[in-house]
């Protein structure tokens, strides 16, 4: 029998796939990360720590093509990559043991979150291309992402443990505007004190889609407001980068 020293009171659920270019390689390995993961910990919770609240970091990539901006949760999901495919299932397994087991839960539909020490995505690709003089980017630069710091996004989380329950509330995790990919390059190469510009190829990344700008209505109920401007958060990252992250 397995046995456990302290069983938690809130447990966020983060082990899981973040990227949706591996998914589109190696979905599988991708499923496996996000799915069984999940199933595992539901598991847990329903077996051996049933007064446990579980708390998952979900993603709005679970939305899919999204015409009308901003987006809201009732939304129809329709995701157009394994990756969100698979974060799909896994809200839809806790739903389901939330539901059926009486399983407290809660999901947070997270946008484009960066911050000091994330190691992927633009913030980084864009340092390290710089520092190696390349300045070519996927896209147009006029595509448009929902950018919510590292802490505002650990403050919801945090408020969204308080909210947990059998019904399963979920909510948006963004600032509630929308920045264009080329607005965020500008900012870094100022900052990086790099004279050059930006260059947009024109073709997208499979399973990227255009606009992604989150409504947080719901979660702003909860008494929660993104508080860091993409401006610093942009500059401190840079910094960040600079002062020896390579």
């Amino acid at each position: 029998m397995i046995t456990y020293a302290q069983k938690p009171d809130i447990l966020v659920h983060c082990a899981g796939s973040g990227s949706v270019s591996f998914s589109m390689n190696n979905p599988f390995q991708d499923f496996q990360r996000t799915v069984v993961t999940t199933t595992a910990v539901l598991e847990y919770i329903r077996l051996y720590s049933p007064k446990t609240s579980l708390v998952y970091p979900s993603s709005a990539g679970v939305y899919g093509i999204v015409r009308q901006q901003p987006i809201n949760e009732a939304v129809p999901l329709c995701p157009i990559s394994p990756y969100g495919t698979h974060k799909k299932i896994a809200e839809e397994l806790i739903v389901s043991y939330a539901k059926h087991f009486g399983v407290s839960g809660v999901i947070v539909r997270l946008f484009s979150i960066y911050g000091n020490s994330l190691r992927k995505q633009l913030l980084w690709d864009a340092c390290s291309k710089l520092k190696n003089k390349e300045y070519n980017f996927f896209g147009s630069g006029n595509e448009k992402r929902d950018w919510l710091h590292i802490d505002d996004s650990s403050m919801l989380l945090f408020i969204a443990g308080e909210n947990a329950s059998r019904e399963c509330p979920i909510v948006n995790g963004g600032a509630g505007q929308g920045v264009s990919v080329q607005e965020i390059l500008e900012s870094v190469f100022e900052v990086y004190q790099c004279s050059e510009s930006p260059i947009f190829v024109g073709s997208l990344r499979p399973g990227d889609p255009i606009d992604y700008i989150a409504d947080i209505s719901l979660a702003q109920e909860w008494g929660w407001h993104p508080v860091k401007k993409w401006q610093d958060g942009v500059r401190d990252y840079v910094k960040w980068y600079k002062g020896g992250a390579q």
